[in-house]
């Protein structure tokens, strides 16, 4: 397999050297897709035997969605600049795609990580996404923001990237999924950061947990409609209790208790239609597994 590892970068002059050197030492090539940096990032990163490339956007979605459709290796590997991940566990996640178990391999932090890699809101702020990805999909996935993947080429020129920030990690993991390839993830070493991060714990936490919902759309429709009708019934009991509780009072709600029927209705009917769209989307996910092994066979 042609292997290409493409670093995403905005100013990461403190780590950028060893990422590089540490794949070109591997044997890989190595593409530095770089955000308009500051300091002296593509300078070390060309020094070091990388081909580096600014993006015409801005955010790291961008930047993967740059590298993809330049690239015609037959797997790329995703990896941050900042030296957080070890190159030499780049084996374990190539190792499923090499066996034709898994199109997308996602490397697991959880697994082993340095005192120091997460903060304590970071590390909270990771479980409960994770979490709520794991109730929202049914998906046995328990690090989707990881950094550290790699995606076969018929996966990576197929997906099709929308969010230009730190949400492309779900995005491209749920696009993986809506398009029926298979995805695994393998135990990693996560390790402290050289430099500053860009993340911003509360608000890209709330971007990437509205984006984990507003995919779901895209991998499930009949699960996003089953959140609107659960919506819809919790208000209906809600103002259906205080209805029954006025009324053993001696008060009557007419006007409360007709817009309670039409919560608890409208959310019946948002599930009726959950089940249909579920039943039409299953059955077009099993046809594009069908075709994905066809076209490996």
């Amino acid at each position: 397999m042609r292997v290409t590892v493409v670093v995403p970068t905005l100013n990461e002059e403190k780590g950028i050297a060893g990422v590089v050197s540490d794949f070109k030492n591997l044997g890989f090539d190595v593409l530095v897709v770089d955000g308009n940096s500051k300091d002296r990032t593509r300078e070390i990163a060309e020094r070091c035997g990388a081909k580096v490339m600014v993006q015409s956007g801005r955010g790291k979605g961008n930047a993967v969605a740059e590298a993809f459709s330049i690239l015609n290796s037959d797997v790329v590997v995703l990896v941050d600049g900042d030296g957080s991940y070890k190159a030499e566990d780049v084996k374990k996640l190539l190792e499923p795609i090499e066996r034709g178990t898994a199109d997308h391999v996602i490397g697991n932090r959880f697994y082993s990580y340095e005192k120091g890699a997460f903060t304590k809101l970071n590390l909270f702020g990771n479980k409960i996404l994770n979490f709520f990805f794991r109730f929202a999909y049914g998906i046995s996935l328990h690090d989707i923001l990881s950094g550290y993947r790699a995606l076969r080429k018929e996966v990576y020129k197929s997906i099709e990237l929308r969010r230009s920030g730190f949400e492309v990690e779900v995005e491209l993991t749920v696009e993986t999924l809506a398009k029926g390839f298979r995805i695994a993830e393998v135990p990693i070493s996560y390790r402290r950061r050289e430099g500053k991060t860009k993340l911003n714990p509360l608000r890209d936490g709330f971007r990437i947990g509205k984006a984990i919902y507003e995919m779901l759309r895209r991998y499930s429709p009949a699960r996003y409609i089953y959140f609107l009708g659960a919506i819809f019934i919790v208000l209906g009991l809600l103002t259906g209790s205080y209805v029954v509780y006025a009324w053993l009072k001696g008060i009557t709600h007419v006007l409360l208790a007709i817009l309670t029927t039409m919560f608890i209705l409208v959310g019946v009917q948002f599930f009726v239609f959950g089940l249909i769209t579920h039943l039409l989307f299953r059955t077009a996910m099993d046809l594009k597994s069908e075709i994905n092994k066809l076209k490996k066979s």
